[in-house]
C-alpha cells in the first residue's frame, strides 16, 4: 500500500486478478472451469500491460518535469506491480503443472505441456503441419536491416540456424494461432492427446529450414493500447500522457516476454533488432498467450459447472409484454433469468404499429446482435429510431462501428458521443402513440444491451412504464442528440435519475450526508453499495466521514478498490467484500437506509474518476416495493457469502470469511431464490 488513506488502483486491481487466479487452485471447482480461470487471469494480465503499465510509465516520465506527480511513487508502483505479477506467475505455473495437468491425465487427457511430442503421433502431426500450418508461416531474418514489426500479443519463435560452413543467423517465425486453433487434439490408444500449435511448429522446423536448427525460443510482445485518457485524467495531464504514447496498433512495447532459458546474447540481439530497449523484459515459459486455455478442446460435461438453465420471467406470452409492464415494473437479473424478455421488448417494439419512436444507447454490442437487428427492422417498418453508439468503447470500436454503419444504411439515426465524453449509460425508451395519447415504456440497466455477455455477467434490467422516470430518460436523449458536453448553461434538472455530468455525484453526496445526519441523531444509519470499481476520492472521503459519524457501510467491490477499510478513526465502520465465482459480478446497486425507509438505486456508474467526471452515466431509483424487496434479498445473500467471497482488510489482504451457521455461496443461493419465484 503506497498511501495510508487510499489503496493504489493498480495494486488493488492486481489483488483482484490474484483472486481470479486462486479460483483455479480450488479443488471443488470443476477441472475445466479451473483451467478457464487460468485463462481469464492471463487475459486480464495482458490487458493490464496494454492499458495500465503505459500510463504508469508515462506518469513517471512526466513526473521528472512536474511537481504534481511523485516520480518515486510511480517507480514504486512499477516495482511493486512487477513483484506481485512475478509471484502470481509462479503460482500460475504451479497450479497448471502440479495440479491441473495431472488431474487431466486421470481423465485420460494428456495436455502436452513442456513435453516432447510422442513418436506415435509424429505422422499425424507432420501431415497436419504440411497440409494446414505451413501455409501461414512467414519467417523473417533478424539483422541490422530488419524492419519487421511484431504485432501485439502475437506469438513468435526466435530461431538460431547454422549452415554447413558453421555460420549462424537468426530468424523470427510467427506461430499462426490467429489463423489456426491453438490446440491440436487427437486420440491414441483410447486416450486424448492435446498439443500446442507451437510444438507442432517446433517439431517440424526441419521441414521449413534446410540449415540446422540449433535453438528455438518463444517470445511475445505486448504493446500499449490506444488510450482515451481524457476518460481517466484531467485535460492538461491527459494531453501530457498522450504525448508519451502512440496509437494502439503501432503502440510502444510495454512488455517483452521471452522464454527464460534464452541465452543473453540472443536476448540482446532480439532487443536490438526489434527496437525493444524501452520494453520491460520479463522471463516467461515455453508458452505464452495462455488465455487460449479457455478453448482447450475437452468435451466432458462432468468437468464443467453443472447447468443452471436461465429462469423465465413469469410473464404471459399471449399478450404484449408492455401490458405486463403497465401493471407493475419488471426486473430481469441476468444470467440467472432469461434475456429473452429483453429481446422480446425490442422485437415487439419494432413490430408494434403504434410505436412511433425508439431510442437506445449502445456501448458494447454483441457480435451477432439480435437487438440491433430489431432496431434495423423497426427503422424499415417506418419508425423513428435513434441510437447513441459509443465508438470509444475500448477494444470494441470496430464491432460498434460495423453495426453503426449497418443501422445507418437501414435508416436508423446514429448519434455519436462527444469527443472525450463517453456515453456509458444503459437506457432504452419506446414512445407509443394511440390517437392523441402518448405513452412510454423503457429499459434501464446496470450492464450493456448485449445478449452475449448477458450469459455470464450478473446484471439487472428494469422494465418500466413509470412516466416520471421515462420522461427524464427522454430529456437525456434529447440532450445527447445535441452532442454537447454537460455545462451549467445547458443543464437539465433531473429529479428521479442520477446522471453523471449533471447531478450524480452531488446526489450521492447528499444521500450519504442524510445517513450521517441520522447517525448523529442516534437513528438507524446504514449504506450498502455494490460496484465493480471504487476509486473517486471525493466519494471515498465522504464514506470515510460517514464511517466516523457511526454509519455502518458494507461494500461489495469486484476489482479496483482504493478505499482502505477498518482503519481506526477513519474507516472502522466500513467492510469490503469481493466475490469471484462462475459469473462475473457486474451490477451496481446502492442502498441507503433512510431511517428504515430504504431508498434503492441501480445503474451503470462505478465510482471511478472516469465515470463521475468524463462519462454520461445513468443511475435510476427503484420505486416498486416488490422489486426493492427482491434486490435487498439478493444483496443480503451476497453479503452473507462465506464460500466465494473474501474480505479485504486495511493491508489489502483477501481473507476468507469465517463460516458460521452454514455455508452460503451467493450465486448459487441467488439462482435458487429466483428459481423459486419462477
Amino acid at each position: 500500500m503506497l498511501n495510508a488513506r487510499y489503496f493504489n488502483r493498480d495494486i488493488s486491481w492486481l489483488s483482484f486478478n490474484g483472486r481470479v487466479l486462486e479460483e483455479a487452485a480450488i479443488a471443488t471447482v470443476p477441472l475445466i472451469e479451473r483451467i478457464r480461470f487460468l485463462s481469464i487471469y492471463s487475459s486480464n494480465l495482458d490487458e493490464f500491460y496494454r492499458v495500465r503499465i503505459p500510463v504508469v510509465k508515462a506518469l513517471k516520465n512526466i513526473a521528472k518535469k512536474s511537481d504534481d506527480i511523485d516520480a518515486n511513487e510511480q517507480e514504486s508502483i512499477l516495482q511493486q506491480a512487477s513483484k506481485i505479477i512475478l509471484q502470481q506467475q509462479v503460482h500460475f505455473g504451479e497450479i497448471l503443472t502440479q495440479q491441473l495437468i495431472p488431474l487431466l491425465k486421470e481423465h485420460g487427457i494428456w495436455l502436452l505441456y513442456n513435453h516432447d511430442l510422442p513418436q506415435a503421433l509424429a505422422k499425424e502431426i507432420t501431415e497436419y503441419f504440411l497440409a494446414e500450418v505451413l501455409a501461414f508461416l512467414q519467417p523473417v531474418v533478424l539483422n541490422e536491416s530488419t524492419s519487421f514489426f511484431p504485432e501485439n500479443n502475437k506469438l513468435y519463435f526466435v530461431i538460431q540456424l547454422r549452415d554447413e560452413a558453421g555460420d549462424e543467423k537468426h530468424i523470427l517465425l510467427n506461430i499462426p494461432s490467429d489463423n489456426l486453433p491453438r490446440f491440436f487434439s487427437t486420440k491414441c490408444d483410447g486416450e486424448q492427446f492435446i498439443c500446442f500449435l507451437d510444438d507442432i511448429v517446433r517439431f517440424n522446423l526441419d521441414k521449413l529450414f534446410k540449415d540446422q536448427v540449433t535453438h528455438c525460443y518463444s517470445i511475445k510482445i505486448t504493446r500499449d493500447a490506444e488510450l482515451d485518457l481524457k476518460d481517466e485524467y484531467p485535460g492538461e495531464l491527459s494531453d501530457q500522457i498522450e504525448k508519451q504514447l502512440q496509437k494502439r496498433d503501432n503502440g510502444i512495447a510495454t512488455r517483452f516476454l521471452y522464454q527464460a532459458d534464452m541465452p543473453l546474447s540472443i536476448l540482446q540481439l532480439v532487443i536490438q533488432h526489434l527496437g525493444l530497449q524501452n520494453a520491460g523484459a520479463v522471463e516467461g515459459g515455453r508458452y505464452h498467450n495462455l488465455k487460449d486455455l479457455y478453448g482447450l478442446p475437452v468435451n466432458n460435461p462432468a468437468l464443467l459447472y453443472d447447468k443452471w438453465p436461465a429462469i423465465d420471467l413469469p410473464v404471459a406470452d399471449d399478450e404484449p409484454l408492455v401490458n405486463a409492464m403497465v401493471k407493475q415494473d419488471l426486473l430481469v437479473s441476468t444470467p440467472y433469468q432469461s434475456y429473452h424478455t429483453i429481446l422480446r421488448f425490442f422485437n415487439e417494439a419494432a413490430n408494434n404499429p403504434d410505436v412511433e419512436e425508439i431510442n437506445v444507447t449502445l456501448y458494447r454490442v454483441a457480435s451477432d446482435s439480435r437487438i440491433v437487428n430489431a432496431l434495423i427492422s423497426a427503422a424499415k417498418n417506418g419508425k423513428k429510431v435513434n441510437v447513441v453508439v459509443e465508438l470509444k468503447a475500448r477494444f470494441d470500436e470496430a464491432n460498434n462501428l460495423k453495426w453503426a454503419k449497418k443501422m445507418k444504411n437501414a435508416g436508423v439515426s446514429i448519434i455519436y458521443s462527444v469527443t472525450a465524453l463517453k456515453v456509458h449509460a444503459k437506457v432504452a425508451l419506446v414512445k407509443t402513440r394511440k390517437g392523441d395519447r402518448i405513452s412510454y415504456s423503457g429499459l434501464l440497466a446496470t450492464g450493456n444491451f448485449n445478449e452475449g455477455t448477458a450469459k455470464f455477467y450478473t446484471d439487472h434490467i428494469l422494465l418500466t412504464t413509470d412516466h416520471k422516470i421515462l420522461r427524464e430518460v427522454e430529456l437525456l436523449f434529447i440532450f445527447l442528440a445535441k452532442r454537447e458536453k454537460p455545462l451549467k448553461e445547458n443543464q437539465i434538472k433531473f429529479n428521479n435519475l442520477l446522471v453523471a455530468g449533471f447531478n450524480l455525484q452531488t446526489r450521492f453526496l447528499e444521500l450519504i450526508d442524510r445517513e450521517i445526519a441520522f447517525a448523529q441523531k442516534g437513528r438507524p444509519a446504514d449504506i450498502i453499495i455494490k460496484l465493480n470499481n471504487l476509486e473517486e476520492q471525493v466519494l471515498i472521503d465522504k464514506l470515510y466521514e460517514a464511517s466516523q459519524a457511526g454509519v455502518k457501510i458494507q461494500l461489495i467491490v469486484r476489482s479496483i478498490c482504493c478505499l482502505v477499510p477498518g482503519v481506526k478513526g477513519l474507516s472502522e465502520n466500513i467492510s469490503i467484500k469481493r466475490i469471484v465465482d462462475r459469473y462475473l459480478e457486474h451490477g451496481r446497486v446502492f442502498i441507503f437506509n433512510n431511517n428504515n425507509k430504504p431508498e434503492i438505486f441501480m445503474g451503470s456508474a462505478d465510482w471511478m474518476n472516469r465515470n463521475i467526471y468524463h462519462r454520461v452515466e445513468v443511475v435510476f431509483p427503484i420505486y416498486d416495493d416488490a422489486i426493492k424487496q427482491q434486490i435487498t434479498t439478493l444483496v443480503n445473500l451476497q453479503l452473507s457469502d462465506n464460500v466465494q467471497a473474501v474480505e479485504i482488510d486495511q493491508h489489502l489482504n483477501q481473507l476468507k470469511p469465517v463460516i458460521s451457521g452454514g455455508a452460503v455461496q451467493s450465486q448459487k443461493a441467488i439462482y435458487q431464490y429466483l428459481k423459486a419465484t419462477e
